[in-house]
């Protein structure tokens, strides 16, 4: 280390102390809202960031004048914590903790790097509750948005392109919204309701619980249930002989649960109501966005243009959600959504015109 920091190490320095100090105020943001053991874990990171705040004080040698402000998305998350407390922003921290200059900074020790590495897995662990949460409902609405957007807009490029009249594509935009809406919401329906009965069909029952005080103690089948359900050997015959020994006390008759369920929670799969109800509003306000410019009495290029510039922000907003809720970066995730959505509108707006041609 050198005998004495230069102006730029001293600046570095002070950056690094007003993030870990913003970084500790959304945790203690976050643990506000929160109770129980995820209170206890965030303010355990907010007490982590206050460790590394003091190490760059001390090599400071204290407070100094003039200092920096927070970078902007640290100040950005801080606002989100106090505003919302939201699974966004776990995993918007997940991400800045993922980017921490740490281990490549020659005046932070091993162990503060090691510190952020960990308090990325702990903050991915937090947002996964969150995102198990939302993977039903959610699913339908952020995946209903975007194939709303992607399939209307496809649709008014392609009849646009042919040269027709605008009333016209007004009409096949709206007809394309209440057809997508329609099949996307009982297409939920569906599909949720019938894993529903699956996993229904899966649930133990207290079907032969009446008859467990009959069974043999040394012989019986009930350790077959247990290994049926996915519990090794050894365990099942455990726990079937202390259910019967429990049935047996009980005396005949008696009703006695018959074991402890083993299959998979099934309360990320979410409501079959409300997943067809998201999806069918979700698809018609995405499918709405490429239909406005027409609504509004444009037409022709205008109304290309402007039906490819709403579409265009509404598409790098859900590919950017569904990065944030994954993990993954916002901005790749977002103009990959881009990508697609726009690539889909070129392949039927080229058709469209080979079409107009074709009948002209």
């Amino acid at each position: 280390m050198n005998a004495e920091p230069t102006a730029k190490e001293r600046r570095r320095w002070a950056q690094y102390l007003m993030d870990e100090r913003a970084e500790a105020r959304v945790y203690r943001e976050l643990a506000a809202r929160r109770d129980g053991e995820e209170r206890a874990i965030l303010e355990a990171l907010a007490d982590a960031e206050r460790r590394h705040e003091s190490h760059w004080l001390q090599l400071l040698g204290g407070e100094p004048d003039g200092l920096p402000q927070p970078r902007l998305s640290t100040r950005m998350l801080a606002w989100m914590a106090r505003h919302f407390g939201s699974i966004f922003v776990l995993a918007l921290a997940q991400n800045a903790e993922a980017r921490s200059p740490y281990e490549s900074e020659p005046f932070a020790t091993p162990q503060m790097a090691a510190d952020e590495k960990i308090h990325h897995e702990v903050v991915r662990g937090l947002a996964a509750r969150g995102r198990r949460r939302l993977s039903g409902t959610f699913r339908a609405a952020v995946f209903g948005a975007n194939d709303g957007l992607v399939s209307n807009l496809a649709l008014v490029m392609g009849i646009g392109a042919t040269g027709v009249a605008p009333q016209f594509v007004l009409f096949s935009g709206i007809a394309g919204l209440l057809a997508g809406a329609l099949s996307m919401g009982a297409g939920e329906f569906v599909s949720v309701r019938s894993q529903r009965e699956l996993l229904a069909a899966t649930q133990p029952n207290d079907y032969a619980d009446d008859v467990l005080s009959f069974l043999d103690l040394d012989a019986n089948e009930l350790a077959l249930v247990f290994r049926a359900r996915g519990m090794p050997e050894d365990e099942a015959h455990a726990a079937a002989r202390a259910i019967i020994g429990d049935a047996q006390a009980a005396g005949p008759g008696a009703l006695v649960r018959g074991g402890v369920p083993m299959e998979p929670d099934d309360d990320v799969v979410g409501s079959a109501w409300g997943a067809a109800l998201s999806s069918f509003l979700f698809f018609a306000s995405g499918a709405i966005i490429p239909v406005l410019p027409w609504i509004f009495g444009l037409s022709g290029v205008a109304a290309v243009v402007t039906a490819l510039a709403l579409v265009g922000v509404a598409l790098l907003a859900t590919g950017a959600t569904v990065g944030l809720l994954s993990g993954g970066p916002p901005l790749k995730r977002a103009l990959r959504q881009l990508a697609i959505g726009f690539g889909a509108a070129a392949v039927t707006y080229v058709l469209g015109l080979l079409f107009g041609v074709t009948v002209g």
